[in-house]
């Protein structure tokens, strides 16, 4: 009678803590981000050259909107 009580004995040490809620949605944020950004460069080989060609295009777009007193490109239509 006394053979399955030794079995429960350790059982309490196998119990998983779980972290508190704020750490929990911590993690989850920081997983969803990992996620996130991971199927963003799905299929490219150097996210890096991704970044700085995207934000060279934006810095190009800036000063063009900069130097453009209308901000429309330059470009005047003429109907005659």
């Amino acid at each position: 009678m006394g053979m399955c009580l030794p079995c429960l004995g350790g059982a309490a040490d196998d119990v998983v803590e779980t972290p508190d809620p704020e750490t929990r949605r911590r993690q989850l944020a920081e997983a969803a981000e990992k996620r996130q950004k991971e199927t963003s460069y799905r299929g490219v080989k150097n996210p890096e050259s991704v970044e700085r060609k995207k934000k060279k295009q934006e810095e190009m777009e800036k000063q063009e909107m900069m130097t453009s007193p209308s901000g429309g490109g330059g470009l005047k239509w003429q109907v005659g």
